[in-house]
């Protein structure tokens, strides 16, 4: 037993030298999907300030403008930030908040699923419901279409826009709050062994 021990500390000292590499990898993952939601939300600035104000169909928030101007700019500007590395645990926080709007004020009413599963034990009656709709669109579309050539790409899928992605993108930046940048792959940790020479 005391060997397995040693060779568990073993392994775990040679670890800490790519510990960066999990860090690294939530940061490259989150990067693009971060940056593209803030540029969508830009390039489509007055459509999303609408959508953010509007008390019927929309989020109901006041200064909607203001609102969407820091959801889009802490998204584009956020995502840049952890693609390098810097001030990560700082971004990570309006990103955190961010999500957690998205996940409660825009997906909560429908459900967890993304996409819609009817086979998922997660599925709600709006995703069975999307079931007998999704099997109605594909009828008409191998009736009437060219449903070899629409299909080539991927299967069609109903988006029941539920708050899994949004709460795996809120963990994920939970988890970057915590750990920080990641050891030999961030700004972060280059501008921290420069203080730490300076002090």
């Amino acid at each position: 037993m005391q060997i397995l021990f040693v060779l568990y500390q073993k392994i775990l000292h040679k670890l800490a030298y790519i510990e960066g590499l999990a860090p690294l990898a939530l940061r490259i993952y989150l990067a693009p999907v971060l940056m593209q939601a803030g540029y969508n939300k830009l390039a489509h600035f007055e459509d999303t300030a609408t959508w953010f104000g509007h008390p019927d169909w929309g989020l109901g928030l006041p200064m909607p403008e203001v609102m969407a101007a820091l959801a889009a700019g802490t998204e584009f500007i956020g995502g840049f930030l952890l693609l390098i590395g810097l001030a990560t645990r700082l971004i990570a926080l309006p990103l955190i908040a961010t999500m957690a709007v998205a996940a409660f004020a825009v997906h909560w009413q429908n459900g967890w699923l993304a996409i819609a599963d009817g086979n998922s034990w997660l599925a709600n009656d709006r995703v069975l419901e999307a079931g007998d709709k999704l099997a109605a669109a594909k009828a008409i579309l191998q009736q009437h279409g060219h449903y070899e050539w629409l299909t080539s790409s991927g299967n069609f899928v109903i988006l029941n826009n539920g708050i899994e992605f949004a709460i795996t993108y809120l963990l994920m930046l939970l988890a970057l709050l915590f750990i920080g940048g990641g050891r030999f792959v961030s700004v972060d940790y280059y501008i921290q062994r420069f203080m730490a020479k300076t002090t």
